[in-house]
């Protein structure tokens, strides 16, 4: 999903007075409106923004809106869809299309449950917030002194890292999902092995997104308040905030009515794909919920973390929360190429853009067969939630941006039609990429050595066992004690695994032999894994 955009942003203001200035435009009181023309100007925002704005935000034409999600979700094949509009502190738009299931006749209905995946991030982040506020920790706490035996590779980041260093993926860990997406580890052996992991940057010099970062903060939440973080978030969010459809891992969801299944499109064929549980790190992404349930979550936040007369977040507490801190690659999003934000930026668990000369916070969640996408204007007191049971759907920028629109009294624009023209350009280019790389298949090739030699146990300190055994004329592989997975031969010494659901991919499995008969290492996820050595010949 990482695509160049076509031109480079404007040079960023610099980020320390950047993050100050736009703290103070973010926050949902009455104070900010006054600060916005500061920030406005910082963000250099087109001088005739106000003139093009034609509409009146007062009275959004929703029945139109209405009919532009119902064709924007038949356009991207989506089998169902929700979506919920809230301004100050009503609902003012929500509704449900398509189905549960394709083939199913159970309509989406506003109350239909989604994953709404590392929308999640947000919560966790509120629930530490709630903790400073009561004393127990501060933002910039070392996370040692709060998990005495958390270990990192190197050990001045060990010592060093704190809690906002979690939050906003600036460790110098790459991506480490690999931890938990095939593995059974619980969450404590998950955070455990990341001591094992090489920095692929400099400390705190670059953003990487790093998932389970955020487990981590919620072993911290458990420790501060003496709760697991999943109840925590029920008893200290989900109740006060009265969002009773909301679960907060897969487990709790298991079983339950209302629940949307999750597809993906394969071969130009939208399909059924199973659950994939993300409950080893749930505090980055495991809650499941329906738009009229984050509606709630929206309109508490743009109230800076009161409910009704209520705060469960003090003011100067949840600045902290929607202060930009790290610079972000604006390839995250291929969609960025088109709305051209000048601050594309994260906070604690929260991006950070302006669209027209206003401040936006928002973030996305994909998990296999879901997609869920929140977009709030502080200084309009509006947002939108999308959720969706389709890998990757991205017409939920398309959405965003038209509610964006909305609310800013721009003219209108067809955000559906131009991302999918976009994603529909991208997915030819990853589709040319594969076959590339089947071109280049070596054919009329042979494994270098008999089957039977590549059998045998290989090992990563970080990622665990992979297992191959020969059995007749074919290789079988099982990786972190999962099923055997038959190999088939690609070329040389490489072999090809076929997935088992449309999400994932092919899977190839080059040996590497020692040059004496034997094979020392495999390559498998990018990750080489070494030849156990009570599994080598004469141990």
């Amino acid at each position: 999903m990482i695509h160049e955009p076509p031109r480079p942003l404007a040079p960023l203001a610099h980020a320390g007075r950047l993050r100050t200035l736009v703290a103070l435009a973010t926050l949902a009181l009455p104070v900010a409106t006054s600060a916005l023309p500061v920030v406005a100007g910082v963000l250099a925002a087109p001088a005739l923004a106000a003139q093009q704005r034609t509409r009146d935000t007062r009275n959004p034409d929703f029945a139109t809106f209405d009919r532009y999600v119902a064709q924007a979700a038949h356009d991207w094949h989506v089998p169902g869809l929700a979506i919920a509009v809230v301004k100050d502190d009503s609902l003012v738009f929500a509704k449900g299309y398509g189905v549960i299931e394709i083939g199913k006749p159970a309509p989406v209905t506003p109350d239909t449950r989604f994953a709404i995946g590392s929308t999640t991030k947000a919560m966790t982040v509120a629930a530490l917030a709630m903790l400073v506020d009561e004393g127990k920790l501060h933002w910039d706490d070392r996370v040692i002194d709060h998990l005495p035996n958390f270990r990192l590779y190197d050990p001045y980041v060990t010592r060093e890292l704190t809690i906002r260093d979690l939050l906003t993926h600036r460790t110098g860990l790459p991506g480490t999902d690999l931890l938990w997406i095939f593995n059974s580890y619980p969450a404590p052996e998950v955070i455990r092995r990341l001591r094992y992991v090489k920095p692929e940057s400099s400390f705190r010099s670059r953003w990487d997104y790093q998932n389970i970062m955020f487990a981590v903060a919620g072993a911290i939440v458990e420790q501060a308040s003496g709760m697991p973080w999943a109840d925590f978030v029920r008893r200290r969010i989900f109740a006060p905030l009265g969002m009773t459809e909301t679960a907060p891992t897969v487990a709790a969801i298991t079983g339950q009515p209302n629940v949307a299944v999750p597809h993906a499109e394969v071969d130009d064929t939208v399909r059924v794909v199973p659950v994939r549980t993300t409950d080893p790190i749930a505090p980055a992404g495991s809650v499941w919920s329906s738009v009229r349930d984050m509606s709630r979550w929206m309109r508490f936040m743009l109230d800076s973390g009161r409910v009704g007369t209520t705060r469960l977040i003090a003011p100067e507490t949840f600045r902290e929360i929607v202060a930009p801190e790290m610079r972000v690659p604006l390839d995250m999003y291929p969609a960025l190429s088109l709305s051209r934000p000048r601050v594309f930026m994260y906070a604690l668990g929260w991006f950070v853009q302006d669209y027209h000369g206003q401040i936006v916070w928002m973030h996305t969640g994909s998990i296999d067969g879901m997609s869920a996408l929140i977009a709030l204007l502080p200084e309009q007191r509006a947002g939108v939630y999308v959720l969706a049971n389709l890998d990757h759907a991205e017409l939920r920028h398309a959405l965003m941006y038209r509610v964006l629109d909305l609310y800013e009294g721009n003219a209108p624009r067809d955000w559906s039609s131009e991302l999918h023209t976009l994603y529909s350009t991208l997915d030819h280019e990853e589709r040319e990429a594969e076959r590339k790389r089947a071109s280049q298949r070596v054919a009329g090739t042979h494994p270098s050595l008999p089957l039977e030699r590549y059998a045998g146990t290989y090992v990563d300190s970080t990622y665990g066992t992979v297992v191959v055994t020969a059995g007749g004329d074919a290789l079988h592989f099982s990786f972190a004690g999962g099923a055997a997975k038959p190999l088939e031969h690609w070329d040389y010494d490489t072999f090809r695994e076929r997935p088992d659901t449309p999400v994932d991919r092919d899977r190839f499995v080059t040996f590497a032999p020692d040059g004496a008969g034997q094979v020392r290492a495999l390559r498998v996820f990018g990750v080489t894994f070494t030849r156990a050595a009570s599994d080598s010949p004469g141990s």
